[in-house]
């Protein structure tokens, strides 16, 4: 066999490829590549040698993981049966943007001055702090898992804490504002009907988009004037979406509708709804 494993090269020399089994973790395969031998007997003294010390290399290669092969070997497979399918793809692209800044490091050796050097450039990148913090807490998720499968000793990203939490502003529209724009809607337009009968339904429920475009007839009690909320819709494309679990119980609930927004849900004509046009 060792004869079939040691192969001449054109310059003369003797190389081969040694296949050290299987790493412990990824299941991947460990190979070593060594070349450059004056005769065979040299290289298949150091492919006994390898093959002797194997046990040593593959617990080696387990302390010494680099972070994006954990990361997409490890905790990504880990964290898909974790959370709703939705949630991990939404989330997705965020770690394999924001995570590059560790790919070049052992896992173990990721220490709190790197997780500091990384808020930083987040921050100059004028991300807000709002989206920091959830990429970071991703991390965090990330270094936890690495700690207790034995990859990690600590989690940096605890010690360094998250950036500070600053509260959003929030604009809404007043009464005023939104009778403007509904004003504008050519209601005899099927379309533009469409549109004026969407926002009416959004301002008056305060529905989140996903929650109003799973709504169904039966969702509408149209003899008690209730609306009940149980479920958004997951849209990724054309031919893959579907209705879903709200993300929360909270989110789960009804909502009182009055008799002009019945109204216009309904169909019927919008000439007689509280909020008259302005224009």
């Amino acid at each position: 066999m060792t004869k079939d494993i040691v192969k001449k090269a054109k310059n003369g020399t003797y190389y081969f490829r040694a296949n050290l089994g299987y790493h412990p973790i990824t299941g991947k395969q460990i190979q070593k590549y060594r070349s450059g031998f004056k005769t065979k007997k040299e290289a298949r003294e150091e492919y006994s040698r390898l093959l002797l010390t194997k046990s040593d290399e593959l617990e080696e290669k387990q302390d010494d993981i680099l972070f994006q092969q954990f990361i997409e070997d490890i905790f990504l497979p880990w964290y898909k049966t974790q959370v709703k399918e939705r949630t991990y793809e939404n989330r997705l692209p965020a770690v394999r943007k924001h995570f590059t800044f560790f790919n070049s490091l052992i896992t173990t050796e990721i220490t709190p001055i790197h997780v500091q050097k990384w808020q930083l450039a987040l921050s100059k990148k004028k991300y807000r702090s709002s989206y920091i913090r959830n990429v970071q807490g991703l991390f965090s998720m990330a270094m936890d898992r690495a700690v207790v499968l034995g990859l990690a000793e600590s989690n940096p990203s605890k010690i360094v804490g998250n950036v500070k939490k600053t509260k959003t502003k929030i604009d809404f529209w007043t009464k005023e504002e939104f009778e403007k724009v509904i004003s504008l809607f050519y209601k005899e337009d099927y379309y533009q009907h469409f549109l004026f009968i969407s926002l009416w339904f959004l301002f008056m429920t305060g529905m989140r988009i996903g929650e109003a475009t799973a709504i169904q007839w039966e969702d509408i009690d149209f003899d008690s004037g209730v609306l009940s909320i149980d479920k958004t819709l997951y849209y990724k494309n054309l031919d893959n979406y579907s209705f879903v679990e709200p993300k929360t119980k909270a989110s789960v609930r009804q909502i009182a509708l009055d008799g002009d927004t019945l109204t216009s849900v309904n169909g019927r004509t919008c000439s007689k709804l509280s909020f008259k046009p302005i224009m």
